[in-house]
């Protein structure tokens, strides 16, 4: 029997990249989408769009109001999300889209959906290159979570810890790419843009690490943009 493991599906690149690889991997994959109060809906539609593609176990969306909370332009569209940085000035510092403590929030929630499931493993689309500064995006925030899951759960306490799986932390967005092409990822049903339009903006720092990945690997970008970035 596979292995089962929750995967981490925000509709994006990277996520439905994750889920392609654990599927490669003989892993029963159940996706999780957390529709946390970011500014639009689209990438959790994307989300449900590349579950569907894959035939997942499952697929469960989670509603969890981090807007109320706040504190990240993706959640408070009174804030003002970056656009036209330079690809310089999104690698330095941690930018206004940052959500206070999301992912481990997402982990904290995938960790509680593991256990209820008797799943072996979870599968999240952290990445340090070519990313916009997350500091929880960094492995020693994974290897510190990994502590957290064997001592605070019954199946850490019992010795079967769920385990964590970070397989893009070091890929460039390029690879990224790649590898979702080589494993047949449908890039046409994901969105990684932090607009809801109904084109990809083109100029956020997301849309703009997508396109250097896809141009980087030589590849096209199937979605549609309002104004992809001039090459640089």
């Amino acid at each position: 029997m596979p292995a089962r493991a929750v995967v981490l599906l925000s509709g994006g690149l990277d996520s439905s990249t994750v889920l392609a690889i654990a599927l490669s991997k003989g892993r029963e994959a159940c996706a999780l989408t957390v529709d946390y109060g970011q500014r639009h809906r689209k990438e959790v539609d994307a989300a449900k769009r590349v579950a569907k593609h894959y035939r997942v176990r499952d697929h469960k969306v989670l509603t969890l109001d981090l807007a109320a909370i706040g504190g990240s332009a993706l959640t408070d569209k009174s804030r003002d999300v970056p656009e036209e940085r330079t690809l310089d000035e999104i690698g330095r510092g941690i930018p206004a889209t940052y959500v206070p403590a999301r992912n481990t929030i997402l982990l904290g929630l995938a960790l509680g959906y593991a256990e209820s499931i008797d799943a072996d493993e979870i599968y999240i689309a952290a990445n340090i290159l070519d990313s916009s500064g997350y500091p929880d995006c960094r492995p020693e925030f994974y290897d510190a979570f990994r502590q957290v899951a064997r001592l605070g759960t019954k199946r850490g306490v019992e010795g079967r810890p769920v385990h964590i799986h970070t397989p893009l932390i070091r890929m460039t967005k390029a690879d990224i790419v790649r590898t979702g092409a080589k494993l047949g990822v449908p890039f046409e049903l994901t969105w990684s843009c932090y607009q809801g339009r109904a084109k990809a903006c083109g100029v956020c720092d997301s849309c703009q690490l997508r396109l250097k990945g896809f141009r980087e690997a030589g590849l096209e970008d199937p979605i549609p943009y309002e104004r992809p970035p001039p090459k640089r």
